[in-house]
């Protein structure tokens, strides 16, 4: 939130996702961001998949109305096991452009719930972090770096062209 200096806006978030989690490669587009654990940088973006990103408008799906100004959203790629810690084993399901999964205000504020659409492969998010979700948000994102990093050096392991083996 603009002024809250435990909780930043977009702009600090967008900044926390590249200073605090190292080896993060950003891609832009349409106003969203894409982060990508990609140390080297050099890998091409359709070989890699995001570990997070922060998407400001109703381009993707609309349910949660992010054309609301100063409205974006947080979506983390989490663990299986994370995910049911959080939110239990009823996982929402719902196809892109489908109805939203019934249980859950996909508009609401500061609050952690499945994402809309990618719930089911174990992704979550929040609309404007603040008070009530940033700490969590932060554990999260630093999960889902992590399990990005581990990928990465799995995929990696011997190969130091950065192609895939």
């Amino acid at each position: 939130m603009p002024g809250d200096r435990d909780t930043p806006d977009e702009a600090g978030i967008r900044r926390y996702m590249v200073e605090a989690l190292h080896g993060v490669d950003v891609q832009e587009l349409d106003g969203d961001s894409f982060y990508f654990y990609d140390p080297g940088g050099g890998r091409p973006v359709d070989r890699r998949l995001p570990f997070s990103t922060l998407v400001t408008g109703d381009r993707h799906d609309q349910v949660s109305d992010l054309d609301r100004p100063g409205v974006f959203r947080v979506n983390i790629g989490v663990s299986k096991r994370t995910f049911q810690e959080l939110l239990g084993d009823d996982v929402p399901r719902t196809e892109m452009g489908g109805p939203p999964p019934p249980g859950y205000d996909f508009t609401a504020l500061d609050t952690l719930m499945p994402h809309p659409v990618y719930g089911s492969l174990w992704w979550v998010c929040v609309l404007n972090p603040g008070p009530k979700s940033f700490e969590t948000v932060q554990r999260l994102l630093s999960e889902a770096h992590a399990l990005a990093a581990g990928r990465y050096e799995r995929t990696h392991r011997g190969d130091q062209t950065g192609e895939e083996p």
